[in-house]
């Protein structure tokens, strides 16, 4: 070609366009404000974002050296300002704003939809730890409503069919992002209710800004977890991402492979579970054969069994000796009342009428009462004399 000696690699463009724009002062130190999304805070201390508004979006980075100085953690949906610059990334021919200082410039209104939604969720008592349902011990079958294609089914399948092979994965695939998915989402959940079709479900998703994930923080979606009689994990996003599907959710997971673990135990370790628990009974029936068997020869061993009268015949014994000292009681007792019955009548016999009778004293009487005056009687009156051998009648003249 006539041009060929005329035409730049794409490494020259990438370059003569950086050095433009490292000649331009007012992209080199430009202060710029937006929302936060997409953020990744990497390993090495690194910051990864996009800055966007209603129209645009631009990538940012800010590195350890700056990132150490702030005094809060950025996150998606934050709105900020920003002081730093512009510059290509020649490599990928992509220009991006190097951060060096950061300020909140309060929350973007997807955020303050979320935080709002979310308290009033929490008023309602979606929430509430009190209505969550306990995950199944072995499930056999596992819904999973996520997209079709892509790493999650495929990280659910591997994972829970490597736990347990005999386990079965009802996929209903459903939009996870964009116009439309949160409505899917909910009525696929009344249909795997409606229909009965698992033990339990898995709702997941990959990781995302705070837009991809908006899906999971729809009310149609919460209120739909919420009425679930079948238990619900949630999976969304990554361990740092929290949806209102989580919080509504029986339980939540990190990610879709931590999902498919909650759900569906280890087999083989059930397995050895249960032989660690046939090796402990049998250790347990064992020592307790032991003992029983100590325990009933240390009875046969006893008196009791040795001699099994002997007990009785010193209870007869006992009774022999509690009998004879009752009656040797009794006696006394008739021995005391006796001799105080001879004294009762001695003293009754020595104050007797009859005994005044026998020294030569008589008692007249007159109609059975004793006469004790000249003036109970008259003359001609009819009386009784009573002598110690006798009765005689007189008339008093």
């Amino acid at each position: 070609m006539k041009y060929a000696n005329l035409a730049i690699t794409v490494s020259d463009l990438n370059r003569y366009i950086k050095d433009k724009i490292a000649d331009d002062e007012n992209l080199n130190n430009i202060l710029i404000k937006g929302e936060i999304s997409n953020f990744k805070n990497h390993y090495t201390g690194h910051m990864y974002f996009t800055l966007k508004d209603e129209n645009s979006l631009i990538k940012c980075i800010m590195f350890k050296t700056y990132a150490q100085k702030l005094t809060f953690m950025p996150k998606d949906g934050m709105k900020v300002m920003i002081l730093g610059g512009v510059s290509v990334f020649e490599r990928d021919g992509v220009y991006q704003i190097y951060a060096r200082t950061m300020e909140e410039d309060g929350l973007g209104d997807l955020y303050t939809k979320y935080q709002e939604l979310k308290a009033r969720l929490e008023e309602q008592g979606l929430f509430d730890e009190a209505h969550k349902q306990k995950i199944p011990m072995l499930p056999k079958v596992v819904g999973v409503l996520t997209s079709q294609t892509g790493s999650v089914i495929r990280d659910i399948i591997n994972v829970s069919t490597r736990r347990n092979p005999n386990v079965n994965i009802r996929l209903l695939p459903v939009p996870v992002q964009g116009e439309g998915a949160a409505q899917k989402i909910a009525q696929g959940i009344d249909f795997m209710n409606e229909n009965n079709l698992a033990d339990v479900l898995i709702i997941a998703r990959g990781g995302g800004s705070l837009e991809d994930l908006w899906p999971f923080n729809e009310e149609i979606v919460a209120h739909s977890i919420y009425k679930s009689k079948i238990p619900v994990i949630s999976a969304v996003g990554h361990e740092t991402d929290f949806t209102i599907a989580d919080f509504v959710a029986d339980l939540r997971a990190p990610t879709p492979s931590a999902a498919a673990e909650l759900a569906v135990p280890d087999i083989y370790e059930v397995q050895r579970k249960i032989y660690s628990y046939q090796d402990r009974l049998k250790m347990s029936l064992i020592k307790k054969v032991e003992l029983m068997k100590m325990r009933y020869e240390k009875c046969m061993a006893s008196s009791a069994f040795r001699e099994p009268l002997r007990k009785i015949n010193d209870n007869y014994l006992k009774v022999d000796l509690y009998i004879k000292q009752l009656e040797n009681k009794v006696k006394t007792i008739q021995e005391k009342e006796k001799s105080r019955y001879i004294e009762l009548i001695a003293k009754l016999d020595t104050l007797s009428p009859l005994k005044t009778l026998y020294r030569g004293y008589s008692i007249t009487e007159k109609d059975g009462k004793i006469v004790k005056s000249i003036n109970d009687v008259k003359k001609d009156d009819l009386v009784d004399i009573r002598f110690s051998d006798g009765k005689k009648q007189a008339i008093i003249t």
